[in-house]
């Protein structure tokens, strides 16, 4: 093995944990605490813009840039090496967790209980996302999958509210089983004849060494192992139960990287891994997965339109447009021309923009919470009049949702139809009836709690601070510019994605 080691990815990832380690050691203080939180997280922010701001998406660039590459676990047979770095495929997903790992920490000032150990755990959060997106080996990719459980975990079921023991034991075991599943296939794959390594690059190379002989389990199995693991953490329906759960009772922050990063988690694994390893079995099985992301897509806005809880209301949302991932991947079963880069680069375009978007929309129902003290919708109405910065973010974060033109929904659901539609016309046009259901849900949410006549109960309320506005802002810029340039990610997306394509034409044209 050439060890390489560029030191960027490794400041990447991390930092934040340093940073909590540090916290915990030697900070002292509540206001210190959150202070030194911010400035970490404002640190691994930019330093994710860093690294995707200097990827070379020009033509005839490295595939695999800001390599960290070294021996892991030596003279064991195990052939495991710390490898960290990013291709088109991830460089925008770690800028998305360094700006959500931002959004996250400031949305938690107002946090007074146990608070050193809140913005501890949250900052490890952070670095084990990050290690997901940058990890490519397959030991070091699980142990950052699981690393993920503990915090998350603790931030809901310590500072959560209503039934948050019962939800953060419910998403432990869905995601733990799913785990299991993974880790099958890993040990699978690595026992195979003639594979014996963990590399990721390796085994999505063109002469892939998982059409060899000496199989344990074959393709197809392997190939379900993987997406059970990461169609449970996407979700996708009927595994996406643990979901509601754990937004609704989950603190402001938990709710925001969990819909904008850990989701993703899920939507990365099956490009990555599944597309990526097993391109004959992703063709064979493009079917099954564009039913469940249409089913899922359908079911979510249905059970969205019957929600009275607005965060119940966003989690349900979020399993009808994570259906569109798979209905994008599902893009690739053609069985006959040549695969274009469209579906998948929507995919992927979905887990970035719906990242930004329900983040926004998380941060917004938090602010409403915790000035009015209920997410009812019932009860509320008439807000924007007291609150119109959180208003406005809203409007814009439902409008984004629902696809609107100028905004970054717009782009990604336009390239999941269009990459969809040429293999599948009527299933693709029941998915896109589920953004009309958006439209109509997400629309009815706004006017229901923001608009209409103001309640005297609400008279007090008070708008978004300046710490509270920070993040808000940061989304919405985000939002906006990805609608109006597009190009900044899906150049980019389609560098990392173009390979792919190029290993499935080999596959279905065979």
């Amino acid at each position: 093995m050439v060890e390489e080691f560029n030191g960027l990815l490794t400041a990447t990832v991390f930092l934040p944990a340093a940073g909590a380690l540090f916290l915990l050691l030697f900070v002292k203080g509540d206001r210190n605490v959150r202070t030194f939180a911010v400035l970490i997280a404002l640190a691994d922010m930019v330093l994710s813009l860093v690294v995707f701001g200097l990827f070379d998406r020009s033509e005839g660039a490295d595939r695999f840039q800001f390599v960290d590459q070294m021996t892991w676990i030596p003279d064991v047979g195990l052939n495991a090496n710390f490898l960290l770095t990013v291709d088109g495929l991830s460089a925008p997903l770690v800028a998305l967790t360094g700006l959500l790992g931002m959004c996250a920490v400031l949305a938690s000032w107002h946090i007074n209980l146990r608070v050193k150990e809140y913005f501890v755990w949250l900052l490890v959060l952070q670095t084990a996302v990050m290690g997901v997106f940058t990890s490519m080996d397959l030991l070091l990719f699980f142990l950052f999958w699981e690393l993920e459980l503990v915090p998350m975990f603790m931030l809901i079921s310590v500072w959560g509210s209503g039934r948050k023991e019962y939800s953060a034991m419910k998403f432990l075991i869905f995601t733990i089983f799913g785990s299991a599943l993974m880790l099958v296939g890993i040990v699978a794959v690595f026992l195979t004849e003639g594979v014996g390594t963990f590399n990721m690059v390796e085994l999505s190379t063109e002469a892939t060494m998982l059409t060899s002989a000496g199989l344990l389990i074959p393709l197809s199995g392997l190939f379900w192992l993987f997406f059970a693991g990461f169609a449970i953490k996407l979700p996708t329906w009927p595994l996406h139960t643990w979901l509601p759960d754990a937004h609704t009772d989950a603190p402001t922050a938990a709710s925001v990287m969990l819909a904008g990063v850990l989701l993703k988690m899920g939507g990365y694994g099956l490009l990555r891994i599944n597309v990526g390893m097993f391109p004959s079995q992703t063709d064979r099985f493009a079917w099954v997965l564009v039913v469940l992301g249409v089913v899922s897509v359908l079911y979510g806005a249905v059970v969205t339109m019957r929600q009275t809880d607005l965060k119940r209301l966003i989690a349900y949302s979020s399993v009808s447009h994570m259906g569109l991932v798979l209905v994008g991947i599902g893009s690739v079963g053609i069985s006959q021309g040549t695969l274009t880069v469209t579906g998948l680069n929507g995919a992927a375009m979905q887990l970035f923009t719906h990242g930004t978007v329900t983040g926004l929309l998380f941060l917004a129902v938090g602010l409403v919470y915790e000035k009015t003290h209920t997410r009812y919708i019932p009860d509320l109405g008439g807000l924007a009049g007291r609150m119109p910065v959180v208003a406005v973010a809203m409007l814009i974060a439902g409008l984004a949702s629902l696809g609107l033109p100028g905004l970054s929904g717009f782009v990604s659901e336009l390239l999941v139809f269009m990459g969809a539609y040429t293999a599948y016309d009527w299933p693709t046009i029941l998915a896109v009836s589920g953004i009309v259901l958006a439209a109509g849900y997400i629309l009815w949410m706004i006017e229901r709690t923001f608009f209409g006549p103001q309640r005297e109960r609400f008279a007090h309320l008070t708008d978004a601070s300046l710490v509270e506005a920070a993040p808000l802002a940061l989304m919405i810029v985000t939002i906006i510019g990805v609608g109006v340039w597009p190009a900044l990610l899906t150049d980019v997306f389609e560098s990392g994605l173009n390979p792919m394509v190029d290993v499935l034409n080999g596959v279905i044209n065979k």
